[in-house]
């Protein structure tokens, strides 16, 4: 965005745009799903996931209130490693993955909207939702700026606000027993031990990692350089809260069978037993908000990081007479793999890619950028200790239960490492 300060996002609007990718498809979609490897340390594995994040975000905030940047994380990759193999292939592991939260973000609103019907099972109809959804906020992007923050800021205090209303209603429902019992024996995870418990805080984190777009919004945020950590910073904060809650309120009303039962909608399913009927269609009417302006506020972002990714000639492009190209180009990726994957498995690939370019993230700010922007190298140094320590049990966990989406995630990741290859090679040949 170019222009005067008045047309640039303000903090509240670039925390609007944060939480809005933040707050979706994680805290809908995810919670049955870390179940399955948790078990009844759900609650234990977001909070985790929050200490994980903390300690990350200090790399990105770092880099990113030094060289404020529209690319904010290719640009980094590429002042840690160069313009080339490295940066480029840890550029579209971070592409891919916040694609692939598109996806996410775009299922779990079929699934919701088709839960009070008991369609939430249908794959066709999830998929036709799930690419409407997506068109959706595309023509939104379309329009401009100042629409797309206008809609995050109003739609992220719906969410913020109904979300904490389900929240502590449930655990007013269910008592301080919904607290009591994250401390009692039972709450031990059942199946997979501490080993299931830091692979359902790799899941997790994708509840949160939409923080990292705020580093993507770059001169389009008024005072960059404070106010993106600011954003940041309030962003991460503010879903915790809403997320510990929410995890508390689930865990207190459901058994750990039924939220894997339900895994896909499990907030729904919790709100039956507490609220009844109204429950369940005010939890359904928030999620469709959350996922609808998640998907919005994530366009807006990840567009911005394919503009900068086509700028450094590491991403094709369409003709230039294509306007909105980089929009139009995610928006279909996102399509592609809503329609090409379930829940779990985009889920299981953004993990995996996510923190392999968190973990490069930490390393080139440890190996290269520590003096340029004054960070403490202890700090990264952790944070790769903290994304190995989840990232391991997970993949692990994934070899012995769910082999085939492993082998996509290999292939996947194998074809990004070949096409930046190519693409270097061709720049080089350009320029010999």
């Amino acid at each position: 965005m170019t222009g005067g300060t008045d047309k640039k996002l303000s903090l509240t609007g670039s925390v609007a745009l944060g939480t809005g990718v933040m707050i979706g498809a994680g805290i809908f979609a995810l919670v049955g799903q870390v179940a399955e490897l948790a078990g009844s340390w759900v609650p234990w594995a977001f909070l985790v996931a929050a200490v994980v994040v903390a300690f990350s975000s200090y790399s990105y905030i770092r880099y990113s209130s030094t060289n404020p940047s529209s690319g904010g994380i290719a640009m980094l990759l590429k002042a840690a490693y160069g313009p080339g193999v490295i940066a480029g292939t840890f550029s579209l592991f971070m592409y891919v993955s916040m694609v692939l939260a598109e996806s996410l973000l775009a299922r779990t609103f079929g699934t919701y909207l088709l839960q009070p019907f008991g369609m939430q099972g249908s794959t066709v109809w999830v998929a036709v939702l799930a690419v409407a959804a997506i068109a959706g906020a595309t023509a939104v992007n379309l329009v401009g700026n100042k629409v797309v923050e206008t809609s995050a800021t109003a739609t992220a205090v719906v969410k913020l606000v109904g979300i904490a209303v389900l929240a502590v209603a449930g655990i007013a429902a269910t008592g301080v027993s919904a607290f009591s019992r994250l401390f009692a024996d039972e709450r031990t995870p059942p199946d997979h031990g501490w080993f299931g418990l830091l692979a359902g805080t790799a899941l997790c984190i994708l509840a949160y990692k939409g923080f990292t777009t705020i580093t993507n919004q770059g001169d389009d945020v008024r005072d960059p350089r404070r106010n993106i950590a600011r954003s940041i910073v309030i962003a991460i904060a503010l879903c915790t809260v809403i997320y510990l809650l929410l995890a508390v309120a689930v865990a207190g009303s459901l058994s750990v069978p039924e939220i894997v039962r339900a895994r896909d909608y499990a907030l729904a399913e919790a709100a039956a037993p507490l609220f009844g009927p109204w429950g369940v269609w005010l939890t359904v009417a928030i999620a469709v908000v959350a996922t609808l302006s998640g998907l919005v506020a994530s366009l807006f972002a990840v567009s911005r990081l394919y503009d900068m990714l086509r700028e450094m000639d590491q991403v094709p492009g369409l003709p230039d007479t294509v306007n909105r190209q980089s929009l139009l180009i995610t928006a279909a990726l996102a399509i592609m793999t809503a329609t090409a994957f379930d829940l779990s498995q985009i889920a299981s690939l953004g993990a995996i890619l996510y923190l392999s370019m968190d973990i490069a993230i930490h390393w080139g700010v440890i190996r290269h950028l520590k003096d340029q922007v004054d960070a403490k190298v202890w700090v990264p140094a952790v944070a790769i200790a903290l994304d190995l320590l989840v990232l391991v049990p997970f993949v692990v966990m994934k070899f012995r239960t769910d082999l085939l989406t492993v082998g996509i995630t290999a292939a996947v990741a194998g074809a990004i490492v070949v096409a930046q290859w190519w693409a270097v090679r061709q720049r080089s040949s350009a320029g010999a």
